[in-house]
């Protein structure tokens, strides 16, 4: 179904894909894996005929036969179904038009992404739906066009785990041809016929069982970077009293509420990992405590000292003291100004620093995340997820907060990248507030797990103890412990 041959894509100062050869069957699951930027998703585009602005492709494609493959052939799930989900239209309305375009049926795309095709739904906006109906949307829009070949570009990032185990079951049902760009291994090992470990736009090694036994080192480095959510952190001592507290948080959005009630105690130095499913009210938690969202009732208190419910109340020294990191680190960068300057810009307003001295320091504390001067002079584009991810930490810990609260920042980072980024969250001397899907990660760097469901707080502990021997029925199915949620079809 899919040749590749000596494929290369190359720009006038670097070569993105170097040589790249593989096939797939019809019908058959191939998985592209590797950190990022190693050209897992220039070669994937290049199935659509796609490659970046300035590029040159070279080698042979051939998919069902042909080159160019003609329209509709080969469809395409990006990492973010809102980039393609038109928010003001029905989806009955936008799905309709893409059936009457291609001669299919609305109802037959719906059932093979697993989605109802009642009026209600049908009546529905995208932003209506949850993150993983939202991601199974976009496939039933692709099987519209009816393809032969679907690039999926890291369908399963940002979501939890029951909602993960609901897309590989679905991907793995859909009886066309899928090219799978990921950087989750266990996706990869449920769904991938065969793998292709890329590295600098190189082929390292492929085969279909080669993350059981990698032959590589770089291939091994992959595999035992990954964070096993049954190893949680050795206890560690924490102070008794607590510095951070939450006393029956209540907010919500547009009147509906969200967070219900919410009662928390942070020490000194702990490392708090939050999770949950998706909407359920973890990140307006941590918004309320960052002072970047209103709270109804209860209070925020630091150092013994309650934090403004209104944003607009909050001073800069209020700001200072508790810093976020947000989920899409280049969303949260001007895409039009250098990264070290923007990083800068942090040191002159909240510390009031003037802009020599707060150049140095930011040059200073991205050196410290591994991010040189040369890179920081580029824009944002420029810069690698993980890169971005360290520029936006260094920006963060430039004002030198008590409270660092980071939301999902690893959801999109390869192992090896997501381990360097732990490693130097283990290192602060902060509170850490970390939210995340991915419990393997919340294992790896928290002291205390606390667990939200429907705005409501229903299991908080030790990490070991919550890990190892969870108590609510969503923690075990986030685990993977009830049947249907796990990543294996």
């Amino acid at each position: 179904m899919i040749e590749v041959s000596d494929l290369r894509v190359r720009s006038s100062t670097r070569t993105l894909v170097d040589g790249v050869s593989f096939t797939a069957p019809e019908g058959g699951v191939l998985a592209l894996v590797g950190a990022s930027g190693s050209g897992k998703t220039t070669t994937g585009l290049a199935l659509l005929g796609e490659h970046p602005p300035g590029t040159e492709v070279t080698g042979t494609i051939r998919v069902a036969g042909a080159w160019p493959a003609p329209p509709g052939t080969v469809g395409y799930i990006p990492q973010h179904p809102s980039s393609v989900l038109n928010p003001v239209r029905r989806i009955g309305s936008a799905l309709g038009e893409v059936a009457r375009l291609h001669g299919t049926a609305v109802p037959d795309a719906l059932e093979a992404a697993r989605l109802p095709a009642d009026r209600a739904f049908l009546r529905r906006f995208p932003h209506q739906l949850s993150g993983g109906q939202q991601q199974r949307l976009v496939l039933a829009q692709a099987l519209l066009a009816a393809p032969k070949v679907i690039v999926a570009d890291e369908p399963t990032t940002g979501q939890d785990a029951i909602t993960r185990g609901e897309l590989v079951t679905t991907l793995g049902g859909i009886g066309v041809t899928l090219v799978l760009l990921s950087h989750d291994l266990d996706v990869v090992r449920a769904l991938a016929d065969d793998i292709v470990v890329l590295r600098d736009g190189r082929v390292v090694e492929s085969g279909p069982v080669l993350l059981d036994a990698p032959r590589s080192d770089y291939a091994r480095a992959l595999v035992a970077a990954q964070p096993d959510p049954r190893a949680a952190v050795a206890a560690r001592a924490l102070p008794e009293t607590p510095r951070l507290e939450v006393r029956a948080l209540t907010a919500g959005h547009r009147g509906r509420p969200t967070v219900h009630q919410v009662t928390l105690d942070v020490a000194a130095g702990e490392r708090l990992g939050i999770v949950g499913r998706s909407g359920s009210g973890k990140t307006t938690l941590a918004r309320c405590v960052s002072g970047l969202h209103s709270w109804t009732g209860g209070d925020v208190i630091l150092d013994a000292a309650p934090l403004p419910p209104q944003p607009r109340r909050r001073t800069r020294a209020h700001r200072a003291l508790v810093q976020y990191v947000f989920q899409d680190a280049r969303a949260s960068f001007d895409s039009w100004r250098p990264v070290g300057e923007q990083v800068a810009r942090t040191a002159v307003r909240l510390r009031n620093l003037p802009p020599d001295q707060a150049r140095t320091e930011a040059l200073e504390n991205l050196e410290r995340m591994g991010v040189g001067e040369q890179v920081a002079r580029h824009r944002p584009h420029r810069l690698s997820g993980g890169e971005l991810q360290r520029a936006a930490l260094a920006r963060a810990l430039l004002a030198r907060p008590q409270v660092l609260i980071c939301d999902e920042i690893t959801s999109g980072l390869d192992t090896l990248n997501q381990a360097a980024i732990l490693d130097l969250l283990a290192g602060l001397d902060l509170i850490l507030i970390f939210i995340s899907h991915d419990l393997g990660v919340v294992a790896r760097i928290a002291d205390r797990v606390a667990v939200i469901d429907q705005g409501r707080l229903v299991e908080h502990g030790p990490a070991a103890q919550i890990l190892r021997s969870p108590g609510h029925p969503l923690t075990k199915a986030l685990l993977g412990e009830s049947a249907g949620t796990g990543v294996t079809p």
